[in-house]
């Protein structure tokens, strides 16, 4: 291998420990359990802060992939230290962590780039970004035998989100699984946030991307991965997926109980008949 991204929020967003963390999603997952089987799941949305804050809400969306196949996982998510034009799609060779390395399937990487140069490899929004990271461990907890499409967003506007669901639709298959990460609004009150993050539970539940972009726009929502949440919504209608399902919302003062400043979570399932 060339290279392979290391770990970088290990025993900060979640254990550096292997065996602790193994026990962390293992309990996130107990707990978040359902009897309700979900097939022919295209696409998940699940949140990335701290697993303490918002491993419950993840492990909601995880939970349904448990004993599912998939040759590949295309993970998308917001650039919080680096802004770039376009997506980037990862050149290296793997992402690592506690749990071992994750290889990247460089022939779907290979389709998804486009000759416009919107698309792109290179390792902007790689190099710290924790909102791909924290997708990863759970992913290697309920899947087994699968490579990643590693891919950060630098600009979410409606153009970037437009081509990448365009994309993402013609070379995805029923072996292709595709992770959207975001968080929703950020340090409003409880109630102020829940305002703002029904919206995005509203536009999610109906799937109706045109009108979540437009509150994303105008401000009347907030989501620092609404771009992939977009993009996920996008491709699914466009490859005939027709049914979403809002999993679980919640916020950081279910945990901390401070109401004062808190960062709101969804976790999300669209799938077909």
């Amino acid at each position: 291998m060339n290279y392979v991204r290391p770990a970088q929020v290990a025993g900060y967003f979640y254990p550096a420990n292997p065996e602790k963390l193994k026990k962390d999603i293992s309990l996130l997952l107990d707990i978040t359990k359902t009897k309700d089987k979900i097939e022919n799941i295209f696409g998940i949305v699940s949140p990335h802060a701290g697993y303490i804050y918002s491993g419950k809400t993840a492990a909601h969306a995880y939970n349904l992939l448990v004993g599912k196949k998939f040759k590949r996982v295309v993970i998308i998510s917001p650039s919080h230290s680096e802004y770039f034009p376009g997506i980037c799609i990862f050149e290296g060779d793997a992402y690592e962590t506690p749990l071992g390395i994750l290889n990247v399937d460089e022939e779907f990487r290979e389709k998804l780039e486009t000759e416009n140069g919107v698309i792109f490899k290179g390792y902007e929004g790689h190099r710290r970004e924790h909102a791909l990271e924290v997708q990863l461990p759970f992913l290697q907890s309920v899947l087994k035998d699968f490579k990643i499409v590693p891919v950060v967003m630098g600009d979410q506007s409606k153009s970037y989100v437009d081509a990448l669901a365009q994309k993402l639709a013609e070379i995805s298959d029923d072996e292709t699984l595709i992770v959207a990460s975001s968080d929703l609004s950020h340090f409003y009150t409880k109630s102020q946030a829940d305002k703002l993050d029904s919206v995005v539970e509203i536009r999610v539940r109906d799937f109706d991307f045109d009108n979540l972009q437009t509150d994303l726009e105008t401000k009347t929502c907030e989501a620092c991965g609404g771009g992939p949440i977009v993009t996920l919504m996008k491709a699914a209608k466009l490859k005939n997926y027709k049914h979403s399902l809002v999993l679980h919302r919640s916020d950081s003062g279910d945990v901390t109980g401070d109401t004062k400043e808190v960062v709101g979570y969804l976790s999300a399932v669209f799938y077909g008949d």
